[in-house]
């Protein structure tokens, strides 16, 4: 896998194509990257490690790159196992190497590994700046995005962001094109793993407007190296919590089919009326995270779902509180309940909704008895007219 950043800056990343769910609950069908970078220097430097699922063939990687060099510096930009796994294989192969980290970087180290580091150590703080020779690291925390230790690192002379998970991807470089929809993967990777820490996102996006970068090396995903504004604004209207596109999110959770049938019946009456997009999911069946995705893309989300033990649903009940857990805000939201004896899905759905900050809720609750008859198919209609006309 031929990835070209630089003369200096090698890729020694692999992709993985034989894992089913990344961090076992997202659904990857075209695998992932692990990233990893080697900067030829004075003082040569490797940029992270990767998975233990992929510790052969990296290594094969590196070696290859370095050839009989000896690496002076390890940077660990994050300590999760899926870009952490072999710190302490490459310390074994290098004794002399030493590692860089911030101070809660080595707190994570010592709980993850056994083997004795304190001698190589190099503890870093914002704003410090790590000479290669040709080269200067300059390093940028950003703590809980996603992780309390995570740190960038921006190359001061090829202008290059080592951005940690940010602005990473779902999809083995070697299955997706850089010309491919990156924002739609990308969007994916972003709400439902770093979602929930949109504030610090903003601080370090603020960081980052004051430097001139030129490139972006994230730790999943490809090099990005072109209209980079397009993928900082992105960044910028994800963690502000703001819609990015205009439409309406029909999600729903049905037992038997009828509620189903509500929701696809809605579905056709918000596109006839003009709805710009109208997106319809079943969370029972469709994969959670997409739905996660299309409800932080679009302004509005209609939830219908089945009342269930005096209750809700689970697998709406399921969905909604990810989102909860994601800070889900800024949007209009619509409920439509189905119960054959004491409808209770609704007032289940609001407590939820309750706990989010800046929705609008639709006042009149859509109630089905079973199937859908007159009374409540004109509810409906009601419905789609309101939340329509209905602006944040």
């Amino acid at each position: 896998m031929d990835v070209k950043i630089s003369d200096a800056i090698k890729y020694v990343g692999v992709d993985d194509t034989t894992i089913d769910l990344f961090e076992s609950q997202y659904v990857v069908p075209e695998g992932i990257s692990y990233n990893s970078y080697v900067i030829l220097d004075d003082k040569i430097t490797i940029m992270d490690t990767v998975d233990a699922r992929a510790t052969d063939e990296w290594i094969e990687n590196v070696k290859k790159v370095l050839g009989d060099k000896t690496p002076e510096y390890l940077v660990v930009s994050h300590m999760e196992p899926d870009h952490a796994a072999n710190i302490e294989v490459l310390a074994k192969m290098y004794p002399d190497m030493k590692i860089v980290g911030n101070a809660k970087t080595f707190v994570f180290m010592s709980q993850f590994f056994e083997f004795d580091f304190e001698d190589r150590k190099v503890v870093v703080a914002e704003g410090d700046v790590l000479d290669l020779g040709a080269h200067k690291l300059q390093f940028i925390m950003a703590p809980m995005v996603h992780w309390p230790e995570v740190m960038m690192t921006y190359e001061q002379t090829e202008k290059v962001l080592f951005a940690a998970d940010g602005f990473g991807k779902f999809g083995a470089l070697s299955l997706t094109a850089h010309e491919d929809d990156w924002a739609c993967e990308a969007r994916r990777y972003y709400f439902n793993i770093v979602g929930k820490y949109g504030m610090q996102v903003q601080a370090v996006l603020k960081k980052a407007a004051t430097l001139d970068i030129q490139k972006i090396c994230p730790l999943h995903g490809p090099v990005l190296d072109e209209n980079l504004g397009y993928y900082i604004n992105l960044y910028d209207t994800w963690s502000s919590y703001k819609p990015e596109d205009k439409g309406i999110l029909v999600a729903y959770a049905s037992i038997h089919g009828n509620t189903a049938k509500a929701a696809e019946e809605l579905a056709k009456m918000l596109e006839e009326k003009g709805a710009p997009k109208v997106v319809l999911s079943d969370v029972c069946r469709d994969d959670v995270a997409e739905v996660i995705e299309d409800a932080f893309r679009y302004d509005k989300m209609i939830v219908a779902a089945s009342s269930y033990d005096a209750g809700l649903f689970p697998p709406m009940e399921e969905f909604l509180h990810h989102l909860k857990s994601k800070a889900y805000q800024n949007r209009v939201v619509g409920i439509v309940e189905n119960g054959s004896w004491a409808p209770s899905a609704a007032r289940t759905m609001k407590s939820i909704f309750d706990g989010m900050k800046n929705l609008t809720i639709i006042d009149d609750v859509v109630t089905i008895k079973s199937t859908l008859k007159d009374d409540s198919r004109a509810a409906l209609e009601k419905l789609a007219d309101d939340i329509i006309k209905t602006n944040i």
